[in-house]
This record gives C-alpha cells, structure tokens and sequence, in this order.
C-alpha cells in the first residue's frame, strides 16, 4: 500500500526529470548552433567622403569606383559630387580654397551630426583665417602627428631588395627654392652659409625653374642638398626632406622643428641638422670637410628602408576611411585656430 500510495508522485518526479534533461540538451543544441560557423559576415557598409572643394583646382579628378582601392583602403566612396552633402558620411574641406573664398562651408544645408573634416599640408604661418572657423569641425587631415587623419609628406619603410646606386657626386650644395624672401629664416641661413660653401641654387626665385621631373636628376648630382623649409612648425617636414634629398640620393641639410621630431620619421644619422652647429660658417666646415667614408655612413638606411611618397590628395582622403570607425563622433574644435598654431 505504500508504494502504491507514492506511484504518482515518483511518476511526476520522473517527468520533471525527463523535461530537465531534455532542457539541457535544448540549451546544449542552441549553444552549438550559436558558435557554429555562420557562413561569411555581413558586408560593412562603404563610407562616402564627399570632397567639397578639389584643392587647388576647380576641376577634381576621375573619382571611379575603386579609387580608394588602389591605396589598399577598401569600402570607401570617394566623391566631389554636391549633391552627396544629405548622405556623405563624413565631408572634407580643403582650407585653401575657404581662405581665398574660392569655395565657402554650406552651414545651413550641413545635416544634423554629419562630421566635417579641416584639411591642409601648409604650415601655420601660410594659414590665415582659422578665427572664423570655431566650432565647426570635427576632425582634422594634416602633416601634424596628432591629427586625427595623420597624412605625411613620406615615410620610410621596410624594403627587401637592394636600391639603385648611389648617383655619382660631381657637385657640393644645391638648394631649388621658389618663394624667397629675406625674412625668412632660411634665407637669412643661407646668406650666412654662401661665404663659406658653394650653394648652386635653383627655382622661380633665382630663375632657373627645374620642371617636375628635372628636379630629382638634378639634384641627384650634389652631396647635399639644403632641405630649408619656408617656416619652422611642429611636425613640418616636407618634399624638401622626402623627395628633393632622400629620393634624389643626396644628404638633406635640414631647417624645420627640433633634430628630435627628424628622428621620428628617419634614422638619426640620415640627415644634417643646422641646429647642431654653433654657426652657419662652422656648418660649411662639416660638410666641405666631410671624406667619403663618413659621406657613404648617410646612406645606411638605404640598405634596409626605402622612401614613400604621400603626394596624391586622392590617397589622402582615403586615408579618412582607414580611420573612420576609430574617429570620435562627438569632438568638436572650438578653437582650431589655437589647436594650429600650437
């Protein structure tokens, strides 16, 4: 009688216990079919990057599809076309053009938390007008290394394979220099090294123009070349250091921001610096006094690095999308002007 009278209750405990395990094994089912493999992801969406103003002309370049692609930054629309102002993902404004009021910023048609992106490669001493751009952008393309879209004028990179040789020096000192004015450091540095060291000098200024593929041969044939930039600013290093003395094969004298800021872009003992000489004569002293072993010692960097060239605004604003999704949404430059000229 007993065990009759606990039939039911063993019987209900046994269904209790059978629902149990089959809950387990649902949970254990649904945990295999989440960390199975689901197939390949979604597709991210591409980013459009309208370009307000082409900088320096009124007629951009192609734009095709797979521009971008061919800096190795996919899923990024790059356009000049207006009427994307609605739905472009992020907008860049070149600041020549808005200084010059060549082009000017649509603030009443600009949609609600759309980024806007500042551009420039000039330095703080070419730049005028940031005064009255408080407050509107977001984020900022330039040479400087804390940029929110670092673009530099080059870089060296990693390279396997040897270089070609050297060019044969026949020559000192060249300098290609288009705007000068004598209130300019680097003209009076070079008044003060003319009387101690043959500088052949080149450009609009002196009126000896060298067209853009003259330039590199050109200088290929001097040891040094005078990498003088127009003003001294954080992180100004441009073609003068990249392109006119590293690509040329020749040794860069340079005058721009602190050796220190040099030697984040390039190995310390690849370059002159004006700031580690007492005088301009004790400068000229060096270099005429240098032999050729310590000549060849400038070029160490070229067996295991090689240069690259950041010259295409197209690869520029590219680089937008390579870091769109690491950008802060909410940063705002309430005073660009003094973030600039810092």
């Amino acid at each position: 009688m007993n065990n009759a009278g606990h039939g039911p209750t063993r019987r209900l405990r046994g269904l209790g216990g059978l629902a149990g395990v089959a809950l387990l094994a649902a949970l254990w089912l649904l945990w295999l079919l989440g960390s199975a493999p689901q197939g390949t992801p979604a597709p991210q969406p591409t980013i459009t990057i309208l370009v307000w103003h082409w900088p320096f002309t009124d007629q951009p370049p192609e734009l095709p599809g797979d521009t971008c692609t061919r800096y190795g930054i996919t899923r990024c629309h790059l356009s000049a076309n207006r009427s994307l102002l609605a739905s472009a993902d992020a907008v860049v404004f070149h600041h020549r053009e808005l200084q010059t009021r060549r082009s000017h910023l649509p603030l009443a048609q600009r949609p609600q938390g759309q980024p806007w992106v500042w551009a420039s490669m000039e330095s703080p001493s070419h730049t005028h007008g940031l005064s009255h751009l408080r407050g509107i952008f977001n984020w900022v393309l330039s040479y400087r290394r804390d940029s929110d879209i670092f673009v530099p004028y080059g870089r060296l990179e990693p390279h396997s394979g040897p270089l070609p040789p050297l060019p044969t020096k026949s020559r000192v000192a060249a300098w290609v220099v288009s705007n000068f004015q004598e209130r300019q450091l680097r003209a009076r540095l070079y008044r003060q090294l003319v009387p101690h060291l043959r500088v052949d000098v080149f450009g609009r200024a002196n009126g000896r123009p060298l067209c853009t593929s003259c330039l590199v041969p050109t200088v290929a044939r001097y040891r040094f070349y005078l990498s003088f930039e127009n003003s001294q600013h954080r992180d100004y290093i441009t073609e003068k250091f990249w392109r006119n003395a590293l690509v040329a094969g020749t040794v860069p004298v340079v005058l721009g921001p602190p050796r220190a800021t040099y030697e984040v872009f390039a190995p310390a003992d690849a370059f002159v610096h004006v700031d580690d000489f007492g005088s301009a004569q004790e400068l000229a002293a060096f270099l005429t006094g240098m032999n050729e072993s310590r000549y060849r010692r400038f070029f160490a960097w070229r067996d295991r690095l090689r240069v690259r060239l950041f010259t295409d605004w197209r690869e520029r604003f590219c680089a937008i999308c390579d870091r769109y999704p690491h950008l802060p949404r909410n940063q705002v430059y309430e005073d660009l002007e003094g973030w600039f000229q810092a």
